[in-house]
């Protein structure tokens, strides 16, 4: 006879995904701005939402049960913390993030058995293509994306409070899609300049962001390849979740490049989820696959992430946690 609670474990590990497409569902319909608007039955739900109320009915029991909605469809659904975070433009809005891995990373998680079995991108084996041309090729998926990454991005106050900025010039941020985590840094410190350094077609979308989050003035935008050269003379230069996305050797070409361009004062941080060698976290292994079904990337150890530094020029001063199970990792060079 099987052992129950092993069986139990097994359905519950299973049946996980369908919690995520109903939190995906909820998005897609509108039901936390329909909740917010008033539409707080099934009946009125059903069709703010266009769907059929019985479906709703079920939808809601299930995502009530999960704790993203309180109350009921017959005395009236309320919102929660959680569903506050599902509205459509709401400050920290997570709906693009639910849309993103509901629709692109859930077909990509789809081709797991084919990207284990040759070590290369599920993403690739769904799509027919990388999930970086995808990006660039797709009108709306570059937007989507970015706006995703800015909703899972709580953890960037914590990089204040883990590197002293004062005294801080210039900032470049590398591959810095929309700027967000160097708006952080210019808020923070309203002497520093910033440079946000990108594949050209992210500018347009880093721009808009930084004009209003800091204002025009105190940044400049640059175009490129980040492999080939990066801004120069700067004080501080941030990788927020790059070196995720490619294999030690891009890793190392990339730091390299970013190495020539660094003063002998300056200073490189970069913000990535450490494994941590005992296994004793599960989000980082969790973000670690995914990353191989999203991009063929990878989180790394602490000593893989030296590893890739010290290949590069660089020696790590230090280590800093930060919320989410993400690290700050302070480069100097070597």
């Amino acid at each position: 006879m099987a052992d129950r609670s092993a069986a139990r474990r097994v359905v519950d590990i299973v049946t996980g995904a369908w919690q995520s497409q109903a939190l995906y569902a909820a998005v897609a319909l509108g039901l936390a701005d329909h909740i917010a608007a008033g539409h707080l039955t099934d009946e009125k739900l059903a069709a703010a939402a266009g769907a059929d109320e019985d479906a709703i009915t079920r939808l809601m029991r299930l995502l009530t049960a999960m704790e993203v909605f309180g109350g009921d469809g017959r005395d009236g659904y309320r919102p929660t913390a959680v569903s506050e975070c599902l509205r459509e433009g709401a400050d920290q809005s997570m709906s693009d993030m639910v849309r993103i891995y509901g629709e692109e990373f859930h077909r990509a998680w789809g081709a797991v058995v084919p990207a284990v079995r040759s070590g290369t991108s599920g993403f690739a084996h769904a799509f027919g293509t990388t999930l970086h041309a995808y990006l660039r090729d797709e009108p709306s998926a570059g937007p989507k994306f970015q706006r995703a990454m800015n909703a899972g991005n709580v953890f960037f106050p914590d990089v204040l409070d883990a590197f002293d900025f004062s005294g801080v010039r210039t900032v470049v941020d590398v591959a810095g899609g929309s700027g967000s985590l160097l708006a952080t840094v210019m808020r923070a410190h309203p002497g520093v300049h910033g440079v946000l350094f990108d594949q050209p077609h992210m500018l347009p979308i880093a721009a808009r962001y930084l004009d209003e989050a800091v204002g025009p003035g105190r940044y400049a935008t640059r175009g490129g390849d980040i492999f080939r050269e990066v801004p120069g003379g700067a004080d501080v230069y941030l990788l927020s979740r790059v070196l995720q996305d490619w294999d030690d050797e891009h890793c190392v070409r990339l730091l390299s490049t970013v190495r020539r361009a660094m003063p002998g004062t300056a200073r490189l941080l970069v913000v990535e989820r450490v494994i941590p060698e005992d296994g004793s976290h599960l989000l980082p292994l969790l973000w670690d696959l995914h990353l191989l079904m999203a991009a063929g990337g990878r989180e790394r150890t602490g000593p893989g992430y030296a590893a890739v530094l010290g290949a590069a020029g660089f020696r790590t001063e230090s280590v800093h946690p930060l919320a989410l199970e993400t690290s700050l990792l302070v480069a100097a060079p070597a």
